[in-house]
């Protein structure tokens, strides 16, 4: 038995068909989980609630934490680390693999490219919470208490990541005929994660038990793309003609008073301003395997 918590998010639906190759037994957990092929197990469960998410790994031998939470400082601070705690509790209660996808936020800002030894160095309350998390995971794997791994992706983009920044910003703007917009400096290198390869990372590691014990950064394009060069290919991909609007700080931040997403993301903005990139070299090498280049990435999304 494989099990999906938070399968009904982006992630959650791109990997469970993979897992197809590796079980006949899928667990679809969420607040109002579908399955996806017609053997696979529906859970409803809350994973803020202890009982409910060790209820929802028993039988596992593997477990994908690929949940969200609102996109919000104080409830990430107040929901994570009870989710993490209660999977963490869970996973250890039945003697399961944990593999949890997680984000570069607490790595902070970073000279060079982001690997698997950047230490934390978060500089935003959100990226306080993911090391913490990640933290309570890693301690708990050092102690012995259960086999476990992180798994961390770049900013996603794909063709069902509707809650991209570069879907709200970019791909949807294109599709309607609206000129694409950036936030922060569009000169800058802003690496993007294909959603169906990090899908393709989890079901990979998940499934290789030497993978457990380790930090993996999941496949993603080593092409060093600027926020202009994402423009400019998904507007030739589009068929339309190259334009870009930005956002500058001061117009974002005036937005926020009224668009609490917005607010939410000034403080990451250090990301948009400064070169972003991402290294998933230790897994391409350790299995061989090949990244969506960005122009493919972004026909697809488009497609959809």
């Amino acid at each position: 038995m494989q099990t999906i918590l938070g399968a009904g998010g982006v992630i959650g639906r791109e990997l469970s068909p993979l897992l197809a190759a590796y079980t006949d037994r899928v667990r679809q957990v969420s607040r109002t989980p579908q399955a996806v092929h017609a053997s696979d197990e529906t859970v409803a469960a809350d994973l803020l609630d202890a009982a409910s998410t060790a209820d929802a790994v028993a039988g596992s031998e593997v477990v994908y934490l690929v949940a969200g939470l609102r996109y919000d400082a104080r409830v990430w601070a107040e929901q994570w680390p009870r989710v993490m705690t209660n999977v963490i509790d869970a996973c250890r209660r039945h003697r399961c693999r944990l593999v949890f996808l997680d984000n570069v936020y607490a790595y902070g800002l970073v000279e060079g490219p982001m690997t698997e030894e950047t230490p934390y160095n978060p500089c935003s309350r959100k990226g306080e919470v993911r090391a913490r998390i990640a933290t309570m995971l890693s301690e708990a794997v050092r102690r012995g208490e259960l086999e476990a791994m992180i798994v961390r992706a770049a900013d996603f983009y794909g063709p069902r990541a509707l809650l991209s920044l570069t879907h709200a910003t970019v791909t949807s703007r294109l599709t309607r005929g609206k000129a694409p917009q950036w936030v922060g400096d569009p000169s800058k290198v802003h690496t993007f994660s294909y959603t169906p390869d990090v899908a393709r990372s989890l079901a990979v590691l998940g499934n290789t038990p030497s993978a457990y014990g380790q930090t993996w950064h999941a496949l993603t394009s080593p092409e060093p793309i600027t926020g202009e060069g994402f423009v400019r290919l998904a507007c030739e991909l589009a068929g339309r003609p190259f334009r870009l609007q930005r956002a500058p700080r001061w117009l974002l931040r005036v937005m926020g008073l009224v668009v609490p997403e917005l607010r939410e993301n000034m403080e990451m903005m250090y990301q948009f301003e400064h070169d972003y990139r991402f290294d998933s070299g230790k897994l391409a090498r350790a299995f061989a395997l090949r990244a969506t280049e960005y122009r493919e990435g972004l026909a697809a999304t488009l497609a959809a």
